[in-house]
């Protein structure tokens, strides 16, 4: 699965946008520095979301929307269109 499809398979399971989570982790006091298991722990309890998906928040929330390049423009399940994350819900992402 591309790291842009988990944030939106999360958004289809929250009805949250990874835009919206990252204004949840700021009220929780989670940001940049933030350890992963604080935030994975959140999200099972909240919103009952497993490791693969936290993990792809945890990076939003600690490193924001850049991802390696290495997968972008890659052919099969884990190639991703851009180095950039769309966080503003799938249905408004000008790539799909």
């Amino acid at each position: 699965m591309s790291f842009q499809s988990y944030l939106d398979n999360i958004e289809i399971k929250t009805g949250l946008t990874p835009r919206q989570f990252l204004a949840l982790a700021e009220e929780r006091g989670f940001g940049p520095s933030t350890k992963a298991t604080p935030i994975l722990e959140w999200l099972k309890t909240d919103y009952d979301l497993g490791r693969g998906h936290g993990m792809a928040l945890v990076h939003v929330i600690t490193k924001g929307p850049k991802i390696s390049d290495a997968h972008v423009g890659k052919a099969g399940a884990h190639g991703d269109q851009s180095d950039t994350l769309w966080l503003d819900g799938a249905a408004s992402n000008p790539d799909r």
